[in-house]
């Protein structure tokens, strides 16, 4: 027997005995086991259409994820169409946020998969759907039943519907574990701007590590990682948007190190609202270990995770790719960009007058 043959039955070994005794682990990483995206605002594929959202099919474990929709129910269908994805063949869906460039093409999933089950953030008050104990507002005795809500008599939980009127949602309002090794991080964003909105990341347990799939990271792409770590302390990829578009070269710089030198991370894919600096900043720390994960690509999420793309050999975005990517990101405000910006210019207005 070569060298070669015995080193690779004694891997092949390895990855059995792991698969067999983790315990709430996702299956060993396979062929099937990948991430497609199908929106974002750069990519080299023709036949896809560039938008600024965010949506990815994750194969893994045995399951089909739809992880978010995208800005535009119409460029989401043809985006599908183009990747012949099979809506009406997923697990489940999750929706990160609330914010409408995650959530758009839901419209189009329910239309061919009406009684798919969706995981989404469990809100006070929302367009996921809702409730509320009827004590929450205060009551007026003496005023007459015409006058009252309910004439006087409420229910003691008051529903609210969604947005998406029959659709089957489940609502997550903590960290959860929804299938054995498939855990939804469930956090709450501080940052101005999008304070107190409630996020999803998608974090399954394998044999090589979690891997993470993010939407925005508006909690933080760190705090979302530190979450994962109580699941497995080894990370192996994360993908999706890291919410760092407008950060300053200081705040790059911090959450790179971070994720490299602190939490270790084995591989990146970024997308979405990473930002440009910060594709290139991320390209330079993790060399080979880094994915292009533009718009219809896709990438293998196990051991030779990359592989098949070359890692790290194509640029984080091409030419053609930044022109698109600047266009859309101002096409809009969703990050709270004025906020930031004002603030900004009222520090170094302070600095100045010091």
């Amino acid at each position: 027997m070569t060298q070669f043959m015995k080193l690779l039955l004694a891997g092949t070994i390895t990855g059995m005995v792991m698969t067999t005794a983790t315990i709430g682990t996702a299956r060993a990483a396979g062929p099937e086991n990948r991430i497609t995206i199908l929106y974002d605002a750069f990519g080299k594929d023709a036949s896809m259409r560039k938008d600024w959202g965010f949506s990815a099919l994750v194969e893994i474990a045995g399951k089909r994820i739809l992880f978010d929709t995208g800005d535009d129910r119409d460029i989401f269908a043809a985006n599908v169409k183009a990747k012949n994805v099979d809506l009406t063949k997923l697990d489940f869906v999750v929706l990160s946020h609330r914010h409408g460039d995650h959530m758009a093409g839901l419209a189009h999933v329910l239309s061919v998969n009406p009684t798919v089950k969706i995981y989404a953030p469990k809100e006070g008050f929302g367009i996921y759907g809702s409730s509320l104990p009827s004590s929450f507002y205060r009551k007026a005795e003496a005023l007459p039943p015409d006058m009252r809500y309910f004439d006087g008599k409420p229910p003691e939980v008051m529903t609210f519907g969604s947005a998406w009127q029959g659709a089957n949602f489940e609502l997550i309002d903590k960290t959860t574990e929804i299938v054995p090794g498939i855990t939804l991080i469930a956090l709450v964003s501080e940052a101005p701007g999008t304070r107190e909105l409630k996020e999803l990341s998608l974090a399954i347990n394998t044999p090589d590590g979690v891997v993470l799939v993010v939407g925005c990271s508006h909690p933080g792409i760190d705090k979302i990682v530190e979450a994962a770590t109580t699941i497995n302390p080894k990370i192996h990829l994360i993908a999706g948007g890291f919410h760092l578009v407008a950060a300053s070269d200081d705040a790059i710089s911090k959450i790179v190190a971070a994720l490299k030198d602190t939490f270790k991370v084995e591989i990146i894919a970024p997308g979405h609202c990473t930002g440009e600096p910060t594709f290139a900043a991320l390209k330079q720390a993790f060399g080979n270990h880094y994915i292009y994960a533009g718009l219809g690509t896709s990438f293998a999420t196990g051991s030779g995770a990359g592989a098949e793309q070359r890692r790290g050999e194509a640029p984080a975005l091409d030419a053609e790719d930044l022109v698109s990517y600047r266009r859309l990101a101002a096409r809009e405000d969703p990050f709270g960009l004025a906020t930031w910006r004002r603030k900004l210019a009222n520090r170094d207005n302070d600095g100045a007058k010091r």
